[in-house]
């Protein structure tokens, strides 16, 4: 779900600069210094009506960047306030979205509309075509009675000139929940009763103005602390950065942290207990299991899906078992997760084992504020490394996969995939939940909520392609799952 546009490379910038301004004397005043920094007097204004509103925007992204809700604002409290405000802040508060109204360019309202390609025919297909009467012919043209449009589209297809388009805001069409509608205003606002936290409307807003609300700061201040600070890293950022695995572990010590962990540490363990509570639900008679180490679905579940809970798996996420292990081992340490996705947020909320929580996008702004090329750098090895099957948990088949090879006969395991979250997919659910089995006999369900698995999460910054080539080369250098075992036993 990578994005390259402009407004993801202005929201990089901004990273970048509250990074390099955390690290001066005077943190306040150059974070206050940003907007005018990056729009000064006389500048081009390349995207907004004035420099003054390109100058509000940049504020209101370095307010969330600062890890504050945009919607809380009240336009007078100043950035030092704001930037004072998060070196002080002893704990981060929930919710992960925010949304920046004066970035909202308040799209009209999703509607079939009739453009200047109408040639008025006299066959006028659009008009028999449409059921609700919804359609008139006047001077010439076709025109639409919204009071009476259903929306069907069957106005469009019947068009033999593609005169009529449906008109969509790309931000409700991405939210497959219904979660994001428009205020009394006519911009973006978010159900957070409703919001599965998939980042989804993030990536699919051309004006960025869906916001994540960062914890770069918290994790700074944290670092600059005389306490231990832990980096664990899901499985597919090892594919966002050019370089080992190895030396994407030294890039982050580099950066500031003391250790750095594999949430594939935790991958191994879900496996194996993955594998273990298959079997127990066949034995009992279950007819199939999904996977539950995905937060999209999982809040999914949550929220919108319960019917599918009872064939949902209880064993918990590599995130879990990884923080576990790093608190078992140093319960004071500061663990801080980097992920590829936004969902991910909402379970480091729900867990005390984990701190923060930082984005592929953001570890990208941190490298290029402290300029560390991870391929640069040498390579460092892991205490204890993590299998072939876990370090290809990111990529959609990989969590199946690695269950199934976990079966002793692998053959009793019949997998399926879930590629993605949509209204189809959901659909889908709802059916193998009602029926109480999946199509074409599978028992093993591995949903992912973003096509192509955790390499296509909306905070990763490379594209599923290049992710996908990079995590083949761990893979290449990585044990199975058994030989790695045996391996750990001879040392």
């Amino acid at each position: 779900m990578n994005n390259n546009g402009q407004e993801v490379q202005i929201r990089k910038e901004i990273l970048v600069r509250l990074i390099q301004a955390f690290y001066t004397d005077d943190f306040e005043e150059n974070t206050r210094l940003i907007p005018h920094d990056m729009r000064p007097k006389g500048a081009e204004v390349p995207y907004r009506c004035c420099i003054h509103k390109e100058r509000a925007i940049i504020k209101d992204r370095i307010i969330a960047g600062l890890g504050f809700r945009i919607e809380d604002d009240d336009e007078r409290t100043s950035l030092v306030t704001y930037a004072k405000n998060a070196l002080e802040r002893k704990e981060v508060a929930d919710g992960n979205l925010t949304v920046l109204p004066d970035a909202c360019k308040g799209c009209i309202p999703n509607q079939i509309y009739v453009t200047d390609l109408c040639q008025g025919c006299v066959s006028r297909p659009c008009l028999s075509s449409c059921k609700f009467g919804a359609i008139q012919v006047t001077e010439g043209r076709s025109k639409i009675d919204y009071s009476k449009c259903k929306k069907c589209g069957m106005c469009l297809s019947a068009c033999p000139y593609n005169a009529i388009v449906k008109i969509d805001v790309p931000c409700e069409k991405a939210c497959f929940v219904g979660a994001i509608s428009k205020d009394e205003s006519g911009f973006a606002k978010i159900d957070f009763d409703k919001c599965i936290t998939c980042g989804k409307c993030v990536s699919a807003c051309p004006f960025g103005a869906i916001h994540e609300k960062s914890q770069i700061i918290d994790i700074l201040q944290a670092m600059k602390s005389d306490k231990t600070v832990i980096a664990m890293f899901a499985p597919s950022v090892a594919g966002q950065f050019e370089g080992s695995i190895y030396q994407l572990k030294t890039a982050l010590l580099k950066a500031g942290f003391d250790d750095v962990i594999e949430v594939a540490r935790g991958a191994d363990v879900t496996t194996e207990n993955e594998a273990k509570e298959f079997i127990e639900r066949m034995q009992r008679g279950d007819k199939f299991m999904t996977t539950s180490c995905c937060a999209g679905y999982n809040q999914l579940r949550k929220k919108h899906l319960s019917e599918i809970n009872p064939y949902a798996s209880d064993t918990k996420t590599p995130l879990y078992y990884t923080a576990e292990i790093v608190k078992q081992k140093m319960p004071e340490a500061i663990t801080v997760f980097v992920s590829p996705c936004v969902a991910k947020r909402a379970e480091v909320f729900e867990n005390n084992n984990i701190n923060y929580i930082m984005s592929c996008e953001e570890l990208d702004a941190l490298f290029q504020a402290k300029k560390i090329v991870v391929q640069d750098c040498e390579e460092t090895k892991f205490e204890k490394e993590s299998s072939k099957q876990a370090r290809n948990y990111g990529i959609t088949g990989g969590v199946a996969d690695a269950v199934q090879k976990k079966l002793r006969d692998e053959s009793f395991a019949k997998p399926c995939v879930i590629n993605g979250l949509n209204k189809e997919s959901i659909k889908q659910l709802k059916k193998y939940a009602q029926d109480g089995c999946c199509d074409d006999g599978c028992n093993l369900l591995e949903v992912m909520a973003c096509e192509g698995g955790c390499i296509g999460g909306n905070s990763n910054i490379t594209s599923i392609k290049t992710a996908k080539k990079n995590i083949d080369s761990v893979l290449s250098l990585s044990y199975d799952e058994e030989k790695l075992r045996d391996k750990d036993s001879e040392s």
